[in-house]
């Protein structure tokens, strides 16, 4: 049977439904197999797969008793309440009002729609909003579907949980915690905010941080939710050596991004701390002189922030000022405790294949300390955070028509690059098996080079299956150079120690013509279960030679990284940045490989090799910084280059890429790397050799092994730790190892590592813990440290 009736009247009369949020004109739709009407007692019984549907409220049972004369309902057997929310509760037995604002309850279980669950002996409800548990358990662990009564992994049991839906405040008095059934901590009293706000007011779990110089901390943060769009959290924490540092973090958003502010500072109690633990007076002495961690005084303010201005165009910064250079790195401020940091402000377009970026840097080095004499207290020009560029700005521009020209593909690109130096950056290379040698990485000074590129190719198809890519470029570069303080000195000394001219100017000219032509034969060969495909290449560059290419002068700020390997064998330009530019015919010759087979298992390989025909070879030619020297491309027959890589359907892939000397095919650069991963285990590792290159300052071999693993040898517990072994100085330069568990409720993530730089006898050692409980807060500690053993 259904009925729909309406509530009495005396009901409507007593209560002001919209103070309830019940509609008025809402109906009560019942369902039951029987319905007695009982006139003496003035009641109506439904008996039998009993439902209330009302105001989107949701009651089942097996009979329901509803008393005219009190506008009550009584439910029995198997009670279910679902309300709009999507929160159910079930009960054995529940005394409602008809209008669900008021209940009280027996053997209760609660399950909200965010998978939080509430148990009690006993409940009541009161003016629609206030629900008291009595002797309940709160948990956001989902219960166990094959063994119900076991316990979660942890709950908060307490005599009284108050649940006030108008304050969003979950009130625990006389709590305790246990985790897996076992009592942790006992709580008189305290509040969490309701699982549903995403934003409340009030503290946040505590953390634990400890540091040798620091001392132990501990940090009390509050939130405080001033708005449906902006919020202030406060982070004080007290360290037992330095004192009291206060940090405040501002955020606001907005329908097309949003910003934060960060200020933090502290009035050190012992900055001496920072460097009482050198054992030698006069390193003591001289850290005293150079270290900004003596100040007393310190503090720093920083902002993030990031806008959409419509789909194609973004605005965004994240900048950070110090009083002095490792502030935020010494102290752990969130979001800027970067030991190598970049401020920027940047503008970036997209549109289809155009691309537009605009961006002004200030990069910073958080060192511990600026490297001075111990005698002398002179500083040494090794400080890196000192030599560190303003670039105002750095600019890039791409573009590529929709439409074809002369049926090919035409590409545009400009670059702009503004840079300014406070101090020389400057490394002079000395000591065994190095002959004395200078680099000059950044001028004392500013310099600026504007870059235009123009690219065009198209590609044919013979009936014979080659594939022609004839190509045309051109670029032009303009450069102005303001030299300051010791820059004109150092560079005249690298060009002096390698028999160059220096060419010092204040302005440089220069254009590139590029006229070339690839050829490709993609040969296939199939089999029942397998495809393969061959493929020959060949390239021919002609070009004249690089304008200031034998002379020193111009700086080279973002070419400086020059690695030959198989990926850049084909590339028209081998330098990976515009400061230095390829000139000279040159032809790349080589030979790919594809294969794929019927059981999921995939391979590739290229080999090859690159040869300058004519002009002056750029990488053998002078530069502040000898990008090009041991590159393997110095000398008229490149090096040989190669790699492989497999692929297969269980999780396994190996590559292995390598570059071999041309006259004896020794081995001189080499990266081999294997990863497996599967459900339970995931393993990579990386071994990589580097040949001596004395001009870069590294007279020996180097040689590293890397690998990383996790073990997941549970459903939620895994295992994880990861090393990078130095083979030539036998240092194990970074361990660390962690265990973690993690499921829907509970995370507890544990990890201890080591630092320890090649010849060095100093170690950095860092211990923490994290534990995560969904709907209470995270809580989490880190310990670091320096020693000279572990």
């Amino acid at each position: 049977m259904a009925y729909a009736v309406a509530p009495s009247a005396a009901q409507a009369q007593a209560i002001n439904l919209e103070d309830t949020g019940v509609s008025r004109d809402a109906e009560m739709l019942l369902e039951a197999d029987t319905i007695v009407y009982d006139n003496d007692r003035n009641t109506v019984t439904a008996v039998g797969g009993v439902q209330i549907d009302y105001d989107g409220n949701r009651l089942v049972a097996q009979r329901i008793t509803y008393d005219r004369a009190t506008s009550r309902l009584i439910a029995s057997g198997g009670v279910e309440i679902v309300d709009p929310q999507g929160t159910r509760i079930y009960s054995d037995e529940l005394d409602v009002t008809d209008d669900f604002r008021d209940a009280f309850v027996r053997t209760l279980r609660v399950e909200t729609a965010d998978k939080t669950y509430f148990a009690a002996e006993s409940a009541d409800r009161r003016d629609g909003a206030v629900t008291t548990f009595n002797y309940g358990v709160y948990t956001a662990c989902e219960p166990c579907e094959d063994k119900p009564d076991k316990p979660p992994i942890w709950r908060v049991k307490a005599q009284k949980i108050i649940w006030n839906g108008e304050t969003k405040i979950i009130r625990f008095e006389r709590a305790r915690f246990e985790f897996f059934g076992m009592p942790l901590a006992f709580l008189p009293v305290f509040e969490i905010a309701d699982p549903t706000v995403k934003r409340k007011t009030g503290f946040l779990i505590p953390s634990y941080k400890s540091a040798d110089d620091l001392g132990h901390g501990v940090q009390v943060p509050f939130y405080w939710a001033l708005g449906d769009t902006y919020d202030l959290t406060l982070k004080p924490t007290v360290y037992s050596k330095q004192g009291f540092l206060g940090e405040a973090e501002w955020r606001q958003r907005f329908n097309n991004g949003e910003y934060s502010i960060t200020v933090a500072g502290i009035r050190q109690q012992n900055p001496e701390e920072f460097y009482n633990d050198l054992t030698n007076p006069a390193a003591r002495a001289a850290r005293a002189l150079s270290s900004s961690d003596n100040e007393e005084w310190r503090a720093m303010i920083g902002s993030k922030g990031r806008f959409t201005i419509n789909p194609r165009w973004t605005f965004g910064w994240d900048v950070m000022a110090q009083t002095d250079k490792n502030f935020s790195y010494t102290y752990g401020i969130d979001g800027y405790d970067q030991l190598k940091r970049r401020n920027q402000v940047y503008l970036t377009g997209l549109n289809d294949r155009n691309y537009f970026d605009l961006r002004a840097y200030k990069f910073n080095t958080q060192e511990a300390t600026r490297d001075r004499n111990p005698e002398t207290g002179e500083a040494y020009a090794s400080a890196r955070n000192s030599r560190q560029p303003w670039v105002l700005p750095s600019f890039d521009y791409a573009y590529t028509p929709d439409e074809p020209v002369a049926g090919g593909e035409l590409n545009i690109d400009v670059n702009l690059q503004v840079l300014s130096r406070s101090e020389l950056d400057q490394r002079l290379l000395t000591g065994a098996g190095v002959s004395p040698q200078s680099l000059v990485r950044g001028i004392d000074g500013t310099s600026a080079r504007l870059t235009a590129e123009a690219e065009w190719k198209r590609t044919f198809i013979t009936q014979g299956g080659f594939v022609l890519t004839p190509l045309l470029a051109g670029r032009g570069d303009a450069i102005g150079v303001d030299y300051r303080g010791g820059s004109v000195a150092a560079i005249e000394n690298v060009a002096n120690l390698n028999d160059f001219e220096a060419d010092i100017r204040s302005s440089y000219y220069r254009a590139m013509a590029t006229a070339g032509l690839e050829a490709r034969w993609p040969v296939l060969f199939s089999t029942t279960s397998s495809t393969h495909v061959l493929e020959p290449m060949g390239q021919l560059f002609a070009r004249p030679d690089a304008a200031y290419g034998e002379t020193y002068g111009i700086p080279n700020e973002d070419a400086q990284s020059l690695v030959f390997d198989a990926s850049n064998l084909f590339e028209r330009d081998k330098f990976s940045g515009y400061d230095r530019i390829e000139g000279g015919v040159r032809a790349n010759l080589g030979v790919r490989y594809s294969g794929a087979f019927g059981n999921g298992w995939s391979t590739n390989a290229l080999f090859g090799q690159s040869f300058h025909l004519a002009g002056d070879n750029p990488y053998a030619s002078a530069d502040l910084v000898h990008a090009g020297s041991f590159s393997g491309l110095e000398t008229n027959r490149s090096d040989y280059v190669g790699s492989i890589g497999l692929i297969s359907p269980v999780g396994l892939s190996l590559a292995a890429g390598a570059r071999f000397d041309e006259k004896d095919f020794e081995v001189r650069r080499t990266d081999v790397s294997a990863s497996y991963a599967s459900t339970p285990v995931t393993v990579s590792g990386v071994y990589s050799f580097i040949d001596a290159q004395p001009d870069y300052g590294f007279p020996e071999d180097r040689h590293e092994v890397r690998g990383n693993a996790s073990l997941r040898f549970q459903e939620n517990w895994r295992l994880f730790g990861g090393g990078t072994y130095d083979i030539t100085s036998e240092t194990v330069v970074r361990k660390s190892i962690g265990f973690a568990y993690d499921d829907e409720c509970f995370t507890y993530v544990m990890t201890a590592s080591e630092v320890q730089e090649p010849g060095s006898s100093e170690k950095s050692r860092s211990f923490g813990f994290q534990i995560s409980l969904r709907t209470i807060g995270d809580f989490g500690s880190t310990v670091g440290g320096t020693n000279s053993t572990f």
